[in-house]
C-alpha cells in the first residue's frame, strides 16, 4: 500500500463542500481541514504508484475550487498502535 499526504490550496468559501467532494473519490482515505498554509490535507492510500496520478492530478486536482495541490509519498508509517504492538511481543501472560 502506497500512502500519500496531499496538502490542498481551495477556494475558502467552499472548504467544506470540496473536502466532502475530494473525499468521496475512490483511492482518498481521509480529507481534513487544517489551519495554516493549506486548507485541506488529504491522505491517499493507492496498491500502485501508478494510480497516484489517477488520483491526485486526475480526480484531486479537477475537483472545482482546488487551487493547488503539493504530494508527499510516505516511506515508513510509524504510529503508537504499531509500537506498543512492537514491544508487546512475547509480554503476553
Amino acid at each position: 500500500m502506497i500512502t500519500s499526504i496531499v496538502l490542498i490550496k481551495t477556494s475558502t468559501d467552499r472548504i467544506p463542500e470540496i473536502a466532502e467532494e475530494i473525499a468521496a473519490l475512490e483511492g482518498v482515505s481521509e480529507v481534513y481541514s487544517v489551519t495554516g498554509a493549506h486548507d485541506l490535507i488529504a491522505i491517499v492510500r493507492v496498491a500502485r504508484h501508478e494510480e497516484l496520478a489517477e488520483v491526485i492530478p486526475g480526480r484531486i486536482s479537477k475537483v472545482p475550487g482546488v487551487e493547488s495541490t503539493e504530494t508527499h509519498i510516505a516511506f515508513r508509517t510509524y504510529s503508537r498502535h504499531d509500537l506498543e504492538a512492537a514491544f508487546a511481543i512475547g509480554l503476553d501472560s
